[in-house]
This record gives structure tokens, C-alpha cells and sequence, in this order.
């Protein structure tokens, strides 16, 4: 019973003033009704977030227990956090929500219900109860009959932290405590903060308990031969345009768990950027912006409720929750039939020289898995004059609590037990870096991934490239071949070499400074300098 549930973390159970489960369309009235936001022209509801446009890192914290203490990668990413801090947090939390009207999602983190876990979402505010209900899977009427939640979920944007006394940093705090099973999130609006400490205690759970794989990564499915391809990819590089594809089947644009057997999605809804979005480029998710959807810091016309995608003066972090059965071709169940036949890594290069698409052997894949690279270019952040190399581990480096090894390891053994073939794709420049040369064209590299999934790059020759130690295709139906070799698309070929380089030392100084424990054998397959 939700009573007892609110005993176990120390909440007081008033039922006047706790809703449970209550409809998207009741919890849109509530969200209006209180103030928290404004419907859209399109229907869906628009909410701001305040200061916090986006997820904190430096705000969120591991509870540092006996049992987990030994599993994690403490470091920047997996701060720790006191069990007498925790402590003293959750009674501070609890008190708060204690005297406040509350709206109660209960909830599953994955679509196969072998791996699955329940997250009860304790929420101040009825539009994050909707985004909870939305973004997760949405329990049966049966499951929900005998439902017992694995965590709890504290979500309390309106209370603020002391760092004096909370072991907080800031008066925004994301704590997970793994052994009571308990999520605080506290002084921050941005919903996302939810989504991804749901999805960080999974990947703790996945790979321990389960042999399961977390991914962060988008996934879909050929409707007729059931072929099943994920990406992975770092925001800007084309990881949920290029997987919601028309002629595939969408089974989940985020997070997913890689098992003996199949695919499948973590969660049960979409979380999309919205910046720049338009029918033309984006049309399944413009198409999904209506009644049920939540819209975060997005400006919108006063008068008309029309919202405008290119204002980022709120936020370039404008984004929409909805339910993945917005989508017309996801797959409902979220789970595909099968393995992976084709894996995927998406990379933005603003320097220019990385192949436009490659393949890559079991080792190098497990190479660029853990050093998961892209640029951001001049102009991203204030500062920057030339592109900035960003490596984050894994592709989602602040939701992975275990050492990058041990995820690199389940991706390899299951790479060559299941002949998954491997394709690196650069979405980013050619013909010069950012400023010089041109971006890739959307539509060659829907080429390139559609001759990978097809295998038909696989008929064609490979050569080489020594520097990044890939395997480089000299022709790709559809895309013409000059582009198929980055050297060759530069006027200036020192130049090149130069650049191409430098790029290739910034790997090697990344392994060096971070992965150092990485296999001999794995980190021989990465780039290596020719000068």
C-alpha cells in the first residue's frame, strides 16, 4: 500500500492530500490549476523551469554506503555523498513534502519485464508526476493491483538545499542512496533530473544483478526482417533524427538494456530537443508537441500560445516529454526481436578529418565505446575559438556509476557472440574544420546508414586509415566517393596531416589522463599520431 510505502522513506500519509495515478488529462488540469504552466496552440503543456535549464552535475551524488562503496567509479561524475548527509537530506525532504498536496506516479523502468524495476515518483508538482508517467513505462492495470516499488522517488524542486548543512553544494541536490533504494531530487525543476537519476540507478542494477547491457543510446528495427540497429551518439550528433527513420520502427530514442536474447527500451517515452525544430526536419517529433506532451522552456507567444523553436533566450536545452505511442511507427511493446545486428557510433567532428563512415573490429569498437568522442565548435559556449574535443565515456558518462571497463567489456562479448557488425559515422565537417569546410549533408549520411544496416557497404573495398586505425569503405551507394576519404576533400593536405594529428594525440592524451587501466590490446586500436 502507497501508506506503507510513504512509512519506508519517513513521509507522512495524508489521503486528502496525496493523489495516486491520476489520468494525463487530471494531471494537466491540476498543473493549470495550480500555476504551473500554460497550454501550447497544439495542446501540450508548456512549463519553465527557473534556474535550472538543465541537469546539474556537480549537483548530484552517490550515497557512499558498505555495499556499493567497492562497485562504483568515484570521481568528478560519481561524487559521494554521506550516509549521516543523506540522512539528515531525506528527513529535511521528507518534512517539506509532508505538508504539501502530493501527486504520485507509480511506474517501470524497463519494457522487458525480465530486467524491469518500479520507481514510485513522489512529486510537489503535478506536471512532474505527468512527465514521470509520460517518460517511464506505463504499468497494467494488474501489475499496478500488486504493485511494490523497488525505489522511491523524492521529488521536491520547491525545497532548497543548505550547504551548510545538507552536504549539499548548492541549494540543488540529486542524491542516490542504492542500498535503501531511495532518489532525492531536490531544488531543481528540470524534469530531466528525474529521468536520468532513474536511469543511472538502472545502470548500476543492469550489468550486476542482470548481465544486462545499459546503453545510452537510441534503437530501431527493420519492420520486415526484424534487423535492429542502435546509435549511439552525444547531443548534436544526430542520434534521434537518424534513428526515427520513416521506413524503421522506433523502439526507444534514449535508453535501452542489451540482453542475451533482444533490445529493449528503458524507458516508455521520448525526451526531445527542441531548439531548431521544424515539420520538415523533425516531423514525428513537431507532430507529437500536442495534449499530453510536457514542453520545457520554450518561449511561446502570450496571445496565440504559438511557440517559437529558434528563440533560445530561456534555454538552447528547450526540450518535449511524450509517450513513445505519439510516435506513428514505435514499436509499443519497446522491445525489439532480436540483438543488434548493426551498432553505431555517432560522432560530430569539427576538426574535419575523421572518415565520414568506417568500420570497426571488436577492439576498436570497445576503444571509442569507453572514450565516446565529439567537438563542440566556436560559438557553443562562450570562450571557445577553435573546436573543442569532448570525450565522455560510454557516450553518457554522468549516468554510469560502474567503471567504463566493465560496460566496454559486456559491448565486446556481445559484438562477437552475436557478429555485430560495427560502423563509426561522422556527422560533422568535411573539406576543412568548422568554419572552413562544409557539414556533412543529412542526407549522405542516411545513405551511409542505410548501406550500413543493409550490409551492402560491406560488398564494397576498404582501405586503411592508419592514423585513426579504421577501416574506410571506397565507395557507399548513394554518397559520392570523393567524400569518402577526408584527406582528400582538403585543399590543403599538410594541413590535413596536421590537424588529423592533433586530433589523433587528443585521444591518446584522453587515454592517457583517464583510461589509463584501459587493455593494452583495446587501446592499441585506437588512433595513434603520424607525425
Amino acid at each position: 500500500m502507497i501508506s506503507d510505502d510513504f512509512e519506508r522513506v519517513g513521509l507522512r500519509y495524508d489521503k486528502n492530500r496525496v493523489h495516486l495515478n491520476l489520468s494525463p488529462t487530471n494531471l494537466v488540469e491540476a498543473s493549470l490549476q495550480r500555476g504551473e504552466g500554460k497550454l501550447t496552440s497544439t495542446g501540450a503543456l508548456a512549463v519553465e523551469t527557473g534556474a535550472y535549464t538543465g541537469r546539474s552535475p556537480k549537483d548530484r551524488f552517490i550515497v557512499d554506503t558498505p555495499e556499493v562503496h567497492d562497485q562504483i567509479a568515484w570521481g568528478e561524475v560519481n561524487q559521494a555523498f554521506s550516509v549521516d548527509d543523506y540522512e539528515r537530506l531525506k528527513a529535511d525532504v521528507c518534512n517539506y513534502l509532508s505538508e504539501r498536496t502530493l501527486y504520485v506516479t507509480q511506474a517501470i523502468a524497463g519494457a522487458d519485464r525480465r530486467f524491469s524495476r518500479s520507481f514510485e515518483v513522489v512529486c510537489e508538482r503535478a506536471s512532474q508526476a505527468l512527465f514521470a508517467r509520460q517518460l517511464l513505462v506505463r504499468p497494467t492495470d494488474v501489475e499496478l493491483r500488486d504493485y511494490d516499488p523497488d525505489f522511491i522517488v523524492l521529488a521536491a524542486p520547491g525545497y532548497k538545499c543548505n550547504p551548510e548543512s545538507s552536504g549539499a553544494v548548492s541549494e540543488a541536490a540529486v542524491v542516490l542512496n542504492l542500498t535503501e533504494r531511495v532518489i532525492i531530487v531536490a531544488g531543481t525543476s528540470y524534469s530531466g533530473e528525474i529521468k536520468k537519476a532513474i536511469f543511472s540507478v538502472m545502470n548500476y542494477l543492469l550489468p550486476i544483478e542482470d548481465n544486462v547491457l545499459p546503453m545510452h543510446c537510441s534503437c530501431n528495427m527493420n519492420p520486415k526482417s526484424h534487423g535492429t540497429t542502435v546509435f549511439f551518439g552525444l547531443s548534436g550528433t544526430g542520434k534521434t533524427t537518424l534513428s526515427a527513420a520513416e521506413d524503421r520502427m522506433l523502439i526507444g530514442d534514449d535508453e535501452h538494456g542489451w540482453c542475451k536474447d533482444a533490445v529493449f527500451n528503458i524507458e516508455g517515452g521520448c525526451y526531445a530537443k527542441t531548439i531548431g525544430i521544424k515539420p520538415e526536419t523533425e516531423p514525428q517529433i513537431v507532430n507529437a508537441i500536442r495534449f499530453g506532451s510536457i514542453i520545457e522552456n520554450v518561449v511561446m507567444d502570450s496571445s496565440t500560445r504559438v511557440c517559437d523553436y529558434d528563440d533560445d533566450s530561456l534555454t538552447e536545452n528547450g526540450r518535449v516529454a511524450y509517450p513513445v505511442d505519439y510516435i506513428p511507427n514505435a514499436v509499443l511493446r519497446g522491445k525489439a526481436k532480436r540483438i543488434p545486428d548493426v551498432v553505431i557510433f555517432l560522432t560530430a567532428d569539427a576538426f574535419g578529418v575523421l572518415p565520414p563512415v568506417s568500420k570497426l573490429d571488436t577492439k576498436a569498437a570497445m576503444y571509442h565505446f569507453i572514450t565516446g568522442f565529439t567537438s563542440k565548435v566556436a560559438g557553443t559556449e562562450r570562450g571557445i575559438k577553435e573546436p573543442q574535443p569532448t570525450f565522455s565515456s560510454l557516450f553518457g558518462e554522468p549516468f554510469m556509476p560502474l567503471d567504463p571497463n566493465i560496460y566496454a567489456k559486456m559491448l565486446g562479448e556481445r559484438i562477437e557472440r552475436g557478429g555485430t557488425r560495427v560502423y563509426l559515422i561522422n556527422t560533422g565537417w568535411s573539406g576543412g574544420p568548422y568554419g572552413v569546410g562544409e557539414r556533412m549533408k543529412l542526407a549522405y549520411t542516411r545513405k551511409m546508414v542505410d548501406a550500413a544496416q543493409s550490409g551492402i557497404i560491406d560488398d564494397c573495398d576498404f582501405v586503411l586509415d592508419k592514423r585513426f586505425n579504421v577501416q574506410v569503405p571506397m565507395e557507399c551507394p548513394g554518397v559520392p566517393s570523393e567524400l569518402l576519404s577526408p584527406r582528400a576533400t582538403w585543399e590543403d593536405k599538410a594541413k590535413y596531416d596536421e590537424t588529423a594529428d592533433k586530433l589523433a594525440r587528443m585521444f591518446e592524451e584522453n587515454v592517457e589522463k583517464r583510461h589509463s587501466d584501459m587493455a593494452d590490446d583495446v587501446k592499441a586500436a585506437g588512433p595513434h599520431p603520424l607525425g
